[in-house]
């Protein structure tokens, strides 16, 4: 693994896993462009596609957080996809409070194929009455309607569900494995078969407990770039995936698949039952492990120290020679170690959302997901440097 791109991650990482997975291939629901967020997040047209190209792979795409409105905005998203040459599908930006179906309905004649409405950034509920305006409108062309569902929000899984069934031909995807809903929503999803779930999310626990629970013909997978690095949330998302117990078809069917069919209106994909949670757990000297890193990376992107917590991580990985967590303590000691000497050689600003700070995170990320996704073989030759 290096920390200057993504590559040693595609090479060493995901490609041993897609080695057992003939066919698959990725299509991203989740990715942004944009240069004006309040969060400090840029991500231009050209940087976007940069990250897209290691996993040859489309993307849907739309606009980062535009205090001044999302008209202008929209036209960067439809031409950027406009010039992609089919790898971006954009989506159109919708502020509830400015006319959102006027602003909808110009997009989607201009080119845009779904819309996103993100419930934090611009401070409304989903039982506001112009979001039901937004449902009705996706409604009568079957188009998709992603919404921010992870931090920052009350939960909003019950006004999701009722939107869903009032309104059976819109496409409802919740982003950031629904972590404000999971725990309970699960229990809902074959019932309301035009709601989703997308996989843009870095905790692992999380994303294998909505592997366990939820339909995975309703789990799309997703990367949200430039918060998150395409390659390393297929990692994850593959990790997490295989860890709860998906067969190859349904792994096809989140990769990209059942995204296909969805955009494209055709009938979508029957790919079975949730498995359940895992019959055996990771145990708890892995446990250890991954609470220590979890609350690292959590202090690290907050902009606090965690040297202490590192180091707790790292001592955990001192197990017996014969131990069985004895390979997985060893791959994630070296890349704690790792970390250590991309830290002394300097680092991006954590509390800025970017590509360079995953890649800082990277290797903590990453031992932090194998301590949660044991039952996944190791890659045969772990780079280190």
């Amino acid at each position: 693994m290096d920390e200057s791109n993504d590559s040693p991650l595609v090479t060493h990482w995901l490609a041993p896993l897609l080695a057992d997975l003939p066919g698959l291939s990725f299509f991203d629901a989740h990715m942004h462009i944009g240069s004006n967020d309040p969060d400090g997040a840029r991500c231009t047209d050209e940087q976007l596609l940069s990250l897209l190209a290691p996993l040859e792979a489309r993307a849907v795409v739309f606009a980062m957080q535009e205090p001044d409105g999302y008209r202008d905005a929209n036209d960067s998203v439809l031409a950027c996809a406009a010039a992609s040459g089919g790898c971006l599908v954009p989506f159109c930006r919708l502020d509830p409070h400015d006319d959102p179906v006027a602003e909808a309905s110009r997009c989607i004649e201009m080119g845009a194929r779904g819309i996103k409405l993100h419930p934090r950034a611009e401070a409304f509920a989903l039982d506001d009455g112009a979001v039901r305006e937004v449902f009705a409108f996706a409604h009568d062309l079957r188009l998709p309607v992603l919404i921010h569902a992870g931090r920052g929000i009350p939960a909003l899984g019950r006004h999701s569900l009722a939107l869903a069934a009032e309104f059976p031909d819109s496409r409802v995807i919740l982003a950031h494995a629904a972590v404000s809903d999971v725990s309970w929503i699960w229990r809902h999803l074959p019932g309301r078969p035009n709601l989703f779930i997308d996989t843009s999310w870095w905790n692992p626990v999380d994303l294998v407990t909505l592997f366990a629970y939820a339909p995975p013909g309703q789990v799309l997978f997703a990367s949200d770039a430039p918060y998150g690095v395409r390659a390393m949330n297929a990692v994850l998302t593959l990790r997490s995936a295989i860890q709860a117990g998906l067969s190859p078809d349904q792994l096809r069917a989140v990769a990209g698949e059942q995204l296909e069919r969805l955009l494209a209106g055709d009938p979508l994909l029957e790919v079975g039952q949730a498995p359940g949670p895992p019959q055996i757990p990771p145990g708890l000297i892995l446990d250890r492990v991954f609470t220590y890193l979890i609350v690292a990376l959590g202090r690290l992107i907050a902009g606090a120290p965690a040297d202490e917590m590192v180091a707790l991580a790292r001592l955990g990985c001192t197990v017996d020679d014969d131990a069985p967590e004895a390979p997985i303590c060893r791959a994630m000691a070296a890349l704690i170690d790792l970390n250590g000497r991309m830290a002394a050689a300097g680092q991006p600003d954590l509390t800025i959302p970017s590509p360079e700070r995953l890649a800082a995170l990277g290797p903590l990320l990453l031992a932090a997901t194998l301590a949660v996704t044991p039952r996944v073989p190791l890659p045969v030759q772990l780079v280190t440097a």
